[in-house]
């Protein structure tokens, strides 16, 4: 079992930058691949992206490809999501998750993360 937490959510304006943490307690997240995925407000949960246990692979949403990188440390059991050059449109609910099931590769699906956080609110406005 795990749980994960996340920080680093707020009000920022069009252009700015936020990084977000995911802490993972319970058992060493190096063993998990993880994922962030959001959802605005009258949509559906969205992929952002993705990293391996290891941090070797990752992968992006093409909507957000170029502005926001994710990381991982893994003595630290937190993977982290920098988001610059932050739209509007990134306003949503942020989950992290984690991946025990395939912990080596990237997974774009919501459906295989078996652990998720409460969630980070983004808002992007001026």
């Amino acid at each position: 079992q795990v749980q994960l937490v996340e920080s680093g959510g707020g009000l920022v304006q069009p252009g700015g930058s936020l990084r977000l943490s995911c802490a993972a307690t319970g058992r060493t997240f190096s063993t998990y691949a993880g994922g962030w995925f959001r959802q605005a407000p009258g949509k559906e949960r969205e992929f952002v992206s993705a990293i391996s246990w290891g941090g070797a692979i990752t992968s992006y949403a093409d909507s957000v490809k170029g502005r926001f990188t994710i990381s991982r440390d893994n003595a630290k059991n937190t993977v982290y999501l920098q988001m610059n050059s932050l739209k509007p449109e990134d306003t949503a609910v942020y989950y992290c998750a984690a991946n025990s099931r395939r912990p080596y590769t990237v997974v774009k699906t919501g459906g295989e993360y078996n652990y998720w956080g409460q969630g980070t609110q983004v808002t992007v406005s001026s």
